[in-house]
């Protein structure tokens, strides 16, 4: 991702993440349904989806950061909303992934710009721009603890099992 001024880096786990929320949400939209504001937290081999569909944009973000901040043992996490930016040319429409890793400062967040024909139908940018830096919800996480998910989600802390940890 560059921004106009400056090279912006975004860890891979992070720009991966954001990526797959921003392409899930554009074929939602051209399926015709609406988008729900959702997180992705990736953890191992897993990508953990959840809905946030509260009444205000407060209390999407509040759940979100609800879900993610305790996330030990994640590698990064996105969340993911349609909503607009400002723009030279005023505000423009965009579906917006913002996300973090453990550990980090900041995050970052990057929108893919759409806009609505007559009969409804949506167009995409062909690439996200990067719109800047955001919370990071895992900024109090550390990324080298050893923690990992049991079945049902649910971080547990431990060692990795002996099967895990060649990969076998």
């Amino acid at each position: 991702m560059v921004a106009e001024q400056e090279r912006i880096e975004i860890p891979l786990v992070l720009e991966n993440v954001l990526r797959y929320c921003l392409k899930d949400a554009q074929e939602r939209m051209q399926e015709g349904e609406a988008v729900a504001p959702f997180s992705a937290l990736a953890a191992g081999e897993t990508l953990f989806m959840e809905e946030h569909d509260f009444d205000t944009p407060e209390e999407c973000f509040a759940d979100a950061r609800h879900t993610v901040e305790h996330a030990t043992g994640a590698a990064a996490y996105g969340l993911c909303y349609d909503g607009y930016v400002e723009t030279d040319e005023g505000k423009k429409d965009a579906l917006i992934a913002q996300g973090g890793v453990p550990g980090d400062e900041y995050g970052h967040a990057i929108g893919v710009l759409y806009s609505v024909d007559g009969e409804g139908k949506p167009s995409f940018a062909e690439e996200p721009i990067y719109i800047g830096n955001c919370l990071n919800y895992m900024v109090g996480l550390s990324p080298d603890e050893d923690y990992r998910l049991d079945e049902d989600g649910v971080v547990e802390q431990g060692e990795v099992p002996p099967e895990d940890a060649d990969g076998e």
